[in-house]
């Protein structure tokens, strides 16, 4: 099959490249940046039908998003959780789906998901307040998925902990200016929001555990296998394609910049035995981690076009997979960088700009190796992990 999308992002690429240095000024995504996302349909991918979407094959939107990614990590990184939210929001309320898209398809939602909020339960809905990091793409999106925990009548967190995600409009949040000074990924726009005593009504809301078991695809009534993945698939699928395929731009600035390069003992690196072995190395690292993300993805599809209900030691070991192939690839981008000399290290080359989007985009919380690792190597080991942090991220 034909991935429209992925030919409309080739046919813009230099385009897209050559903002990469506007968007990392700017502390955000350039308009014309946002645009050509827009354009391609690259947000629309895992769109539903119905309101414009292409509900495509979870393997062709994480191919979208790593093309994006390695002529500019900041798009990649905006087209891959931007792109993601989509997906989500076909298990929601159509009232708010219409809400939402109903007087525009290509309106943008943001999030964080990190349970950062408390709603407190009113009448119709609920109380929400809250302070979030890490907005990616804010800046173009006009609603938002927050993460928040139900309140009790004192507004204080509800016992047994409830986890949701709440859908909010533009209206209702904050965009705190100046939040997003990092060393990496400058261009995502990854700012902080705050909910100040927003009142969220009951249809926009929902339950994380039912987005997690997939007990709210089902109750949509979803028959597209795209929407029977699990969440532990879908979510982090964006991500670190991103992060893959700032690998693989790494490795082709690399390239060229080696291609000519003579080192300061006056050896050719063409001539160079050990700096092209560890490009290969490098080479073959970065796509292994590829192949792996998109065989897991292309796999947890096909299990559930037949039908599957997926146990939590499938999604453990899917995690694992993916948080694994993101480490994977980051560590061949620094064994290139390693050998591309000073020069590299210029403001003026890009490939200091991709080593950096690539460290701070592994720093995200899904890429953390320690409670995913440890869970799926005790489901392996036919041991049930805990309730508690060790399940949370799975």
């Amino acid at each position: 099959m034909t991935n429209e999308v992925l030919d409309r992002i080739v046919a813009r690429a230099d385009e897209i490249r050559d903002l990469g240095p506007v968007n990392e000024e700017l502390g955000r995504l350039d308009d014309q940046a946002a645009k050509a996302l827009r354009d391609c349909g690259a947000i629309r991918m895992l769109q539903p039908a119905r309101y414009g979407g292409a509900e495509a094959h979870p393997r062709e939107f994480a191919e979208v998003v790593m093309a994006v990614a390695a002529l500019d990590g900041s798009a990649g990184w905006v087209a891959g959780i931007v792109g993601v939210h989509p997906w989500e929001m076909a298990f929601c309320d159509p009232v708010l789906q219409e809400e939402v898209w109903g007087a525009d398809r290509d309106t943008w939602i943001a999030s964080p998901y990190a349970p950062m909020g408390i709603a407190r339960p009113v009448p119709g809905g609920y109380v929400f307040n809250g302070r979030w990091q890490f907005s990616s793409g804010t800046d173009h999106c006009d609603w938002i998925f927050l993460g928040g925990f139900l309140g009790d009548p004192s507004g204080a967190r509800a016992q047994p902990p409830v986890s949701m995600h709440l859908v909010l409009p533009r209206s209702d949040y904050r965009i705190v200016e100046g939040s997003w000074d990092v060393v990496g990924l400058k261009g995502t726009g990854s700012k902080d929001v705050v909910v100040e005593d927003a009142f969220v009504p009951q249809h926009r809301v929902l339950e994380y555990a039912k987005v997690v078991d997939g007990t709210a695809a089902a109750e949509a009534g979803l028959r597209n296998p795209l929407y029977r993945i699990p969440f532990s698939c879908a979510f982090p699928l964006g991500i670190t394609a991103a992060v893959i395929g700032i690998a693989e731009g790494a490795l082709a600035h690399h390239l060229d910049h080696q291609r000519d390069r003579v080192q300061i003992t006056g050896t050719r690196v063409a001539d160079d035995p050990y700096v092209l072995t560890a490009i290969s190395e490098a080479a073959a690292e970065i796509h292994a981690s590829r192949v792996a993300l998109l065989d897991n993805a292309g796999r947890m599809y096909d299990r559930a076009e037949a039908g599957h209900e997926f146990t939590f030691a499938e999604r453990a070991i899917g995690r694992r997979t993916q948080v694994q192939a993101a480490w994977r690839a980051v560590r061949a981008v620094d064994e290139v960088v390693g050998r591309s000399g000073g020069g590299a290290m210029r403001m003026s080359n890009p490939i200091q700009r991709f080593w950096r989007d690539a460290h701070v985009g592994l720093a995200h919380a899904i890429h953390v190796t320690g409670s995913v690792f440890h869970a799926s190597a005790l489901t392996e080991i036919g041991v049930e992990p805990p309730e508690g942090p060790m399940r949370s991220m799975i």
